[in-house]
C-alpha cells in the first residue's frame, strides 16, 4: 500500500492525497482547490497527477473550498466513484462549490477580456455552475460515530474534528489479506471550547497517521474575554472615532462565530446601536446550514438556544445579499461595522469595502483569521504601507488590529492534546505532517519529536511512501 502527497504539502491550501492499496484499488483523500500565486494555481488546478478516472472512492474532511473545491474538475476529467462525507458537509458543499463555479466563470471571463485585446488565447473556466450538481450526484452523507463497510477491503469511520460545522476526522481500516492498517487523517483540528461547535473527538488508535500542521510553533493566547475584546474595537472605531470596522471573515465558520458573539452582546445589554452589516451572500446561504444543524451544537451554545431561538440574529444586523445594497453601505459615512468576505481579502465583497476605506484613518480593519503568504490579507498584517485593489495601488492609512480569538484551527499544543488522546506513541509507527506552511510544519515536527512522536515525516508535494 501506498500514500502519495499531492496537494497541502508544504503548503496549507489544496488538500489531496492519495491512497494506493495493493489492490490497486485508490482512494483520495480530499480534493481541493490551490488558492495563491495565480500562475502555479492555474497549472495545479487544472491537472491531477493521475487520471481521476482511475480513482476509486473520494473522502471529504470537511466542506472548506481548500479541500472539496476542485471535486467539480475531478469528476468532469472522469472521476465516477462516490464521494463519503458528513451530512452537514455535503449541505455546505453544495453553496460552496455553487459559490465557487461563478467565481471561476466571473474569473475566465474578466481574464478574457484582456487577454482577447492582447491577441492571446482564452481560457475555459475551471468548471461552470452546470458541473456541480453532477458532481454532487456522487455524494453519499453519513453520520458521525459509525463505522461504514465501503468494500470488503476498506471501512471508514468519521468523528466530529471541531474545525467547522460538519468537519470529520477520517479512519480507515484497510484489510489486505491477513494485515488490517489502520491509517487517521485528522483533517483540520478546530479548539476545544469554542463557542458554537463540539469538541474534536480523539480517534481511534492509527498506525499511520497523517495530520494537519497549520499553527505548527504557536501556542493560541485566546482571551476568556474574547467578546469585551471585540467590544472594545467596536467602541473604538464607531463610537470613538466615528468610523467603519471592516471585518474580513471567511463566509463558513468565521462569520456565524463572529455573529454570534454579537448575539450574545446584544443579549447581554452591552452591544452599541450601530448598523451591523453582513455583506456575503454565500455567508447568509451558510448560516441558514448552520440553523438547520443543531445536532452539531456543543452543550453550551444547545441551552442557549432555550432563552434565545436564533442564535444568529438581532436587532440592528443586516443580511445583506443584493450588490445595491452593498453599495449603498459604501456610500454611507455613518459609523458601522461590515463583516465580509472575503477573510483573507483575495476577493469578494470586502475588497469593495477596503477599496473605499482603506484610505481613512477612522477605518479599522480587524483581522480575525489565517492569512496565507501572498494575499492582500497577508500583507495588511505584516504592516504593508500600500497594497493593490483591484489592480490599483491604495496607501493603508486605516488601522489595523488582529484578535486570533476566533481561530477555527487548533494551536500547536491543543494539536498534541488531540493526538494525545487517541495514540498510543508505540503503536503510532508514523505521522505525516500536511496542511501547514514549510516553517510551521518543521516546528510541529520538532515539536511532536520532543514528546515522544519519534517517526514525523514533512513530505513535499508529490512524495510517495509505502506503508
Amino acid at each position: 500500500m501506498k500514500v502519495k502527497f499531492w496537494g497541502a504539502a508544504g503548503t496549507v491550501t489544496g488538500s489531496m492525497h492519495l491512497l494506493e492499496l495493493t489492490s490497486g484499488y485508490k482512494i483520495l483523500l480530499d480534493c481541493g482547490l490551490y488558492q495563491g500565486s495565480e500562475g502555479f494555481a492555474e497549472d495545479y488546478n487544472r491537472n491531477f497527477p493521475t487520471s481521476p478516472a482511475e480513482i476509486d472512492l473520494l473522502i471529504l474532511s470537511h466542506a472548506h473550498i481548500d479541500h472539496c473545491g476542485n471535486i467539480p474538475q475531478l469528476v468532469k476529467q472522469g472521476f465516477a466513484g462516490q464521494i463519503y462525507s458528513t451530512h452537514a458537509t455535503f449541505d455546505l458543499a453544495n453553496i460552496l462549490l455553487q459559490d465557487s463555479a461563478r467565481i471561476q466563470e466571473f474569473d475566465a471571463r474578466t481574464n478574457n477580456k484582456w487577454r482577447g485585446r492582447k491577441g492571446l488565447p482564452l481560457i475555459e473556466p475551471l468548471y461552470t455552475p452546470k458541473d456541480v450538481p453532477r458532481a454532487l450526484s456522487n455524494f453519499v452523507s453519513i453520520s458521525y460515530n459509525q463505522w461504514y463497510q465501503i468494500t470488503p477491503e476498506v471501512e471508514l469511520l468519521l468523528l466530529d474534528a471541531g474545525h467547522m460545522l460538519g468537519s470529520a476526522s477520517v479512519n480507515l481500516k484497510i484489510h489486505e489479506g491477513n494485515r488490517t492498517v489502520r491509517i487517521g487523517f485528522t483533517g483540520d483540528v478546530g479548539r476545544y471550547d469554542s463557542m458554537i461547535l463540539r469538541d474534536p473527538v480523539p480517534m481511534p488508535q492509527c498506525d499511520y497517521l497523517i495530520s494537519e500542521s497549520t499553527y505548527g510553533g504557536k501556542v493560541h493566547n485566546f482571551s476568556d474575554h474574547l467578546g469585551d475584546d471585540l467590544l472594545d474595537i467596536v467602541r473604538q472605531t464607531c463610537l470613538e472615532k466615528k468610523g467603519k470596522l471592516i471585518i474580513p471573515a471567511f463566509s463558513v465558520g468565521r462569520t456565524q462565530n463572529i455573529v454570534h458573539t454579537f448575539d450574545r452582546l446584544e443579549n447581554e445589554g452591552k452591544l452599541p446601536r450601530i448598523p451591523i452589516y453582513v455583506d456575503s451572500p454565500l455567508a447568509i446561504n451558510a448560516t441558514s446550514i448552520f440553523e438547520a444543524h443543531p445536532e452539531c451544537y456543543d452543550e453550551d451554545l444547545q441551552d442557549y438556544l432555550l432563552h434565545d431561538p436564533n442564535p444568529f440574529g438581532f436587532n440592528n444586523l443586516h443580511y445583506v445579499r443584493s450588490v445595491e445594497a452593498s453599495k449603498a453601505i459604501n456610500d454611507s459615512r455613518e459609523p458601522s461595522l461590515i463583516i465580509s468576505a472575503s477573510g483573507m481579502m483575495t476577493g469578494g465583497r470586502v475588497m469593495h469595502h477596503l477599496r473605499n476605506n482603506i484610505e481613512d484613518e477612522k477605518t479599522t480593519i480587524l483581522v480575525v483569521g489565517y492569512c496565507a503568504k501572498g494575499t492582500t490579507g497577508s500583507e495588511i498584517v505584516n504592516g504593508a504601507e500600500r497594497v493593490k485593489i483591484h489592480g490599483k495601488t491604495y496607501n493603508v492609512k486605516a488601522e489595523v488590529k488582529i484578535l486570533n480569538g476566533f481561530s477555527g484551527h487548533a494551536g500547536q499544543d491543543e494539536m498534541l492534546k488531540f493526538i494525545d488522546a487517541g495514540q498510543n506513541r508505540e503503536e503510532l509507527r508514523h505521522i505525516f505532517l500536511v496542511h501547514g506552511e514549510g516553517d510551521r510544519s518543521a516546528m510541529f515536527q520538532e515539536y511532536l519529536n520532543t514528546n515522544g512522536y519519534k517517526h514525523v515525516t514533512v513530505p513535499a508535494r508529490g512524495d510517495e511512501f509505502e506503508l
